[in-house]
């Protein structure tokens, strides 16, 4: 079993043309919404084995602010800096299969198109309230949760996935 976290980085200040998009910054707000997200994760005992993190300024400082709650392995690669749902799938199936939970921290669209391809069809009622959500909207720090029935990170399939949860800000 390998357990997925997608992760939308945090409240960013807003692009301003004097700042380059990729050393933005987070907003208090977002600080607040990604600080409270950690405690989530650690209050409900949600390990995270290794993060692989897009290298800009918003991404780093949510994961950074996560590790406050969390311990985990942690690698920033530039190649996750807005990355469409193909490069964040094939960043998953590259993951070392010892790692038995995985947390992308990335930017939208990639990360919103990444969860719906990889989520199933879902099978319960909970599950399908989960999925409307995610298919609503994937705001700022929210975080999708997929299990998958895979020993190896490279087994992953596109449709495989069990949403287990869709958390967003307003929910915390």
């Amino acid at each position: 079993m390998k357990r997925l976290f997608l992760l939308r980085h945090a409240k960013a200040q807003p692009a301003d043309g004097a700042t380059e998009d990729f050393d933005r910054t987070l907003m208090l707000s977002g600080m607040q919404d990604a600080s409270a997200l950690a405690r989530h994760l650690r209050k409900n005992s949600l390990a995270v084995q290794l993060i692989l993190c897009s290298a800009s300024a918003r991404t780093t400082q949510t994961a950074e602010l996560l590790l406050h709650e969390l311990v985990a392995e942690i690698e920033y690669r530039d190649n996750l800096y807005l990355a469409d749902a193909g490069k964040i799938i094939a960043a998953v199936r590259g993951a070392p299969a010892s790692a038995a939970s995985l947390m992308i921290v990335g930017h939208n669209p990639g990360m919103e198109i990444c969860a719906t391809q990889l989520a199933r069809e879902p099978v319960r009622r909970k599950e399908r309230t989960r999925y409307e959500a995610l298919e609503e909207k994937f705001p700022t720090s929210a975080l999708a949760i997929l299990d998958f029935d895979v020993g190896r990170w490279r087994d992953v399939e596109l449709g495989t996935g069990k949403l287990v949860d869709f958390v967003r800000p307003r929910d915390l």
